[in-house]
């Protein structure tokens, strides 16, 4: 059995850390689960991945004794589905607002009598024998509290049976509330609608979770969210070019369409 330790550590009081892949790159995948991150998330929202090639992730996620994790392009069971199928040990679902929405996440991620997940996980060999009997305990969901009216339900979201944690949009959530972060008034308010949100989570009994970016990460960590992200594939990629460049005399010039 591949059991999620990344799931057992964050439920015993613990930090994991993680990162987005976005490059649908299986041998990205591979090569930064060789790094000490607890868990990595294919992205399928906003990432450029084929069905076939997020397998191929999952698997050589496994291999590394990683966590694989996916985050479906929406609320929807035949998505969530199958990518469980697939392998995925953990699911993050975008743009929950609702109880209603949690619940119907939550249903699509385990078998009955737990929820209504359907059964064939052929792409889910790879993690073992007894598959079916552990899964429902070890699977892992992770819905996303990215809106002014999420924030505001978040008390009932995250008191539905079944979700695990949160993961907050920082971005997204900004955006929606009309916060502009420029200002100290703009940041104050973000992070105190962040922060009730976490306080939510500790109340529910579940795992506090946000995407952070490198310098971000600490601060959060700091505050108590235990399911974090620090950044994702393409920009550690492209920092460690601007670095080299640096060092050996080279500035960024501004292209047409920069900002």
């Amino acid at each position: 059995m591949n059991r999620n330790f990344a799931k057992g550590r964050m439920l015993a009081g613990e930090t994991a850390i993680g990162t987005l892949l976005l490059l649908g790159s299986p041998l990205a995948a591979e090569m930064l689960a060789q790094l000490d991150f607890d868990f990595l998330i294919v992205d399928l929202q906003h990432g450029t991945w084929q069905e076939r090639d997020a397998v191929t992730a999952f698997r050589g996620i496994t291999l590394c004794g990683r966590v694989p994790m996916a985050r479906v392009r929406r609320n929807d069971f035949g998505q969530i589905g199958r990518l469980l199928d697939m392998g995925a040990l953990g699911i993050v679902v975008p743009m929950v607002e609702t109880a209603e929405d949690a619940r119907a996440a939550a249903r699509a991620v385990r078998y009955p009598p737990r929820g209504e997940r359907s059964e064939g996980a052929l792409g889910a060999q790879f993690h073992g024998a007894g598959y079916r009997g552990w899964i429902n305990d070890e699977v892992f969901l992770a819905v996303q509290i990215e809106s002014q009216r999420a924030v505001e339900n978040a008390a009932d979201i995250l008191a539905v049976d079944g979700v695990d944690s949160c993961w907050v949009g920082p971005a997204d959530l900004a955006a929606s509330m009309g916060a502009d972060l420029a200002t100290a008034e703009g940041k104050a308010a973000h992070r105190a609608a962040i922060l009730s949100v976490r306080n939510a989570c500790h109340r529910a009994g579940k795992v506090p979770g946000i995407a952070g970016l490198d310098s971000s990460v600490g601060e959060w960590v700091a505050a108590g969210f235990r399911f974090v992200t620090a950044g994702f594939d393409s920009m550690y990629m492209t920092a460690g070019a601007e670095q080299l460049l640096h060092r050996v005399g080279r500035q960024q010039e501004a292209r047409p369409g920069d900002l």
